[in-house]
């Protein structure tokens, strides 16, 4: 049995807010095996074009998502929520082997169990290559500090 994952629906401005830093924390840890903790065992995704369904799925996608997008820094800002769903933005830089920087933007889906899981996510992404002297995202890898800016700072 999955132990619960506050905060819990329903969703106040809140509670939504801590959610979505929390995802932000955990996919800036770049830790596949700890991120599939906050997904329900049947989770279902949509990333891209790719559909990914169960915990099991979502280490191999996450495994092979951080192997091809180097020093990965993620910021994601509350869009919208209900009861039980949560709408997200956000934008991550990374580079690949070759060395090329990119600005991956994008919005998510999310729906939650009870429990806190997330059960849905459905995530539409765009990449924009970027020059190394354009990025903006430079904090050490890892959590994003509190006081570095967010999305809307940038204009993003």
């Amino acid at each position: 049995m999955n132990a619960t994952r506050p905060p819990l629906p329903p969703f106040s401005a809140v509670s939504a807010t801590e959610k979505v830093r929390l995802a932000e924390d955990g996919w800036n840890s770049r830790n596949p095996e700890k991120v599939a903790l906050a997904y329900s065992d049947d989770s279902q995704w949509r990333n891209r074009s790719e559909f990914v369904n169960g915990r099991q799925a979502i280490v191999g996608f996450l495994t092979r998502k951080w192997q091809r997008e180097l020093e990965y820094r993620l910021i994601k800002e509350l869009w919208a929520f209900t009861d039980n769903r949560i709408a997200v933005r956000f934008a991550y830089e990374w580079h690949d082997d070759s060395g090329n920087w990119f600005r991956s933007y994008g919005n998510e889906n999310w729906e939650f169990g009870a429990d806190g899981l997330m059960r849905k996510r459905f995530a539409s992404i765009n990449d924009a290559p970027i020059q190394s002297h354009d990025r903006q995202f430079h904090w050490p890898l890892g959590r994003r500090p509190d006081e570095h800016p967010g999305l809307s700072d940038f204009g993003f």
